[in-house]
């Protein structure tokens, strides 16, 4: 029986439950954060954020893929969303470079995620950074709000991605950017691959290809993209065997088919007349 978009999110959100218990270590060395499942020593996914200003490390889990707040231009006073914010990370760097007249939200679905980074928000005392409960198909914020949004390896992780899309034109302001940093594909996965419960909320079964991620922001009405950082993930031996034989192994590696973390930028086009008569002849 196929899973439907509210099986996938389920299964999502019970999967970070149980990585916002792990420390970062065992998120470290997982699929990005879906359980203990690579002995590599190397991080599979995720960038070093250790040199960012704001950065904490008990607000970083391990869990992305790129490193948006770096890209994301984020200016003094900036209001600043951050979907998928888990344990606070991105929040807490952007909220460095948005001061304090600015303000950083941080949404998540994962109630023990909230909970995280609001427990760390509280220890840092950050007054202007909070912590909202929601989907990113719906977000609890109001229209027009945000000068900035960032993600960081969460986009892939819901199923309407369209909605996603649609969510963050709304919610920019006329002007605004996103910077987000996401997994996407080239070729098509082995289906093994694809639909392992693991290897999903590990954010590469629900990737779509590179071309598709970016025909959706243009049908959404955004322009000026920039593809700012691309990197292939190579997936170890160790993870592999678990879903495929040596032989599929082998096969899978002989194609084109690639795994790419990349961060994308693009932007809301700003206001042109606010109604008739207003702009000159």
């Amino acid at each position: 029986m196929e899973k439907t978009a509210e099986d996938l999110k389920d299964m999502v959100r019970e999967k970070y439950s149980e990585i916002a218990l792990q420390d970062r270590q065992t998120n470290q060395s997982s699929c990005c954060g879906a359980g203990g499942c690579s002995q590599e020593v190397y991080n599979i996914m995720s960038d070093d954020y250790s040199s960012l200003d704001g950065y904490n490390p008990q607000a970083d889990l391990g869990l992305g893929c790129g490193l948006p707040t770096e890209f994301a231009r984020i200016k003094k006073g900036d209001v600043v969303i951050d979907l998928g914010s888990g344990a606070g990370n991105d929040c807490f760097v952007a909220r460095s470079q948005t001061g304090e007249t600015g303000k950083v939200i941080g949404i998540d679905f994962t109630p023990a995620m909230i909970q995280k980074a609001r427990a760390n928000a509280e220890k840092l005392g950050f007054h202007n950074v909070e912590f909202r409960l929601g989907d990113l198909e719906k977000m609890p914020v109001t229209e027009g709000i945000a000068d900035v949004i960032v993600s960081n390896c969460v986009l892939n992780l819901v199923p309407d991605k369209n909605a996603v899309f649609q969510e963050i034109y709304r919610v920019l302001k006329p002007g605004g950017h996103f910077s987000i940093s996401d997994i996407v594909l080239a070729g098509a996965l082995p289906g093994k691959i694809r639909e392992a419960a693991e290897m999903y909320a590990g954010c590469v079964a629900g990737a779509i290809q590179k071309q598709d991620y970016l025909e959706l922001m243009e049908a959404n009405g955004f322009k000026n993209y920039i593809l700012q950082k691309e990197k292939q993930i190579i997936i170890p031996d160790d993870i592999l065997v678990r879903y495929l034989s040596a032989a599929e192994i082998d096969a899978f590696k002989q194609t084109e088919t690639g795994i790419f973390s990349i961060t994308v930028w693009a932007e809301k086009p700003a206001a042109s007349c606010c109604a008739p008569g207003c702009c000159s002849n």
